[in-house]
């Protein structure tokens, strides 16, 4: 059986206000995003140079930076499903040193998929005024999707470069990219699309 993906809409450029917007930067962790990593997803190691693109122009702007950290106990039960990984303290829980985040910028530790479950990660953004969120990072159809699932469920604008974002398989980022752009009603964009006002 074949499957097509349906169109997914894109957006060659999409201008934000850069003091209503925040990065939000998924999971980029040396068990994900480093070939030595516990869960090594090949894509996100290239897609690091991408995203500290995007990471060098909020910060020019002083747009507000988040990072969301997989961060788990030794007997974690989501072990059953996956295989350990991003334990609490451990290299593999670290965000890869070429996307490591500046003094001031928040670090959001989370338990599960999504980056607002169990986190205050919807405070800290109301505080800083955010309307709208630019996600990228690993997994897309995973962490990513759920946290951006989660953000338009609570209003916030989603904006998702695919070139930011990475997958274990190319289908399941067509997934994930379909289900931002028709589900969440997201703009699907390149780091190059983004454009700070």
């Amino acid at each position: 059986m074949t499957v097509e993906v349906p169109e997914i809409p894109r957006t060659e450029r999409v201008e934000l206000v850069a003091g209503e917007t925040a990065l939000v930067v998924v999971d980029m962790q040396n068990d994900f995003a480093h070939p030595d990593g516990a869960l090594f997803v090949p894509d996100a190691e290239k897609t690091i140079p991408t995203i500290r693109g995007l990471l060098d122009r909020f910060r020019e702007k002083g747009a507000p930076v988040f990072f969301t950290q997989d961060w788990h106990d030794e007997d974690d039960p989501e072990f059953r499903i996956w295989p350990r990984h991003a334990v609490a303290g451990t290299w593999g829980a670290e965000i890869v040193a070429e996307l490591a985040p500046r003094p001031g910028e928040k670090v959001v530790k989370k338990l599960r998929y999504d980056g607002f479950y169990g986190t205050p990660l919807e405070h800290l953004l109301r505080l800083a005024g955010v309307k709208t969120l630019v996600l990228v990072g690993t997994v897309a159809n995973i962490c990513v999707l759920h946290t951006a699932g989660s953000a338009a469920l609570r209003w916030f604008e989603v904006v998702l470069p695919e070139d930011g974002t990475s997958a274990l398989t190319p289908f399941d980022l067509q997934a994930a990219l379909r289900q931002v752009a028709f589900l969440y009603q997201g703009r699907v964009t390149t780091a190059e699309g983004v454009q700070l006002l």
